[in-house]
């Protein structure tokens, strides 16, 4: 009986677990949770991410929609394609749409604080990690 609880918790560990060898950590970022709230079914969190000069989220996408507003330092948004889909100083608003792979980096020699609303189907995570594309940066 121990062998077979082994071997199911063993089993149940490697689905519900991702690979490690396929995460793209971020470096730099901490982030604290302001205010949380669900109606219905949907989770409304309102968090403050900052991201020292060179750090990066690492790659990942959210399984709802984020509002985010620029409150310091200067956001540059890359997507799964490598391409640039913006940079957000100070002041600017941005939205990441569902399940959108993409990263975000602090080029510059300032901390970058952003204010982000995430708006998730209940129960989900806050993001979720993806493999690095084979973008050069």
């Amino acid at each position: 009986m121990r062998k077979l609880i082994v071997l199911a918790t063993a089993a149940l560990t490697a689905v519900l677990l991702p690979a490690t060898a396929s995460a793209t950590p971020g470096s730099g970022v901490t982030g604290t949770i302001l205010t949380q709230k669900t109606v219905g079914h949907t989770d409304y969190t309102l968090r403050e991410i900052t991201i020292q000069p060179g750090g990066y989220t690492g790659w990942h996408f959210h399984d709802g929609t984020l509002y985010a507003y620029v409150k310091a330092g200067t956001l540059t948004h890359n997507l799964a394609d490598c391409s640039l889909d913006g940079v957000f100083s100070a002041g600017r608003a941005f939205t990441e749409k569902p399940d959108q792979v993409h990263i975000g980096r602090n080029l510059g020699s300032t901390p970058l604080v952003l204010e982000v609303l995430y708006v998730l189907p209940a129960g989900s995570p806050l993001s979720e990690d993806a493999p690095n594309p084979g973008c050069g940066f």
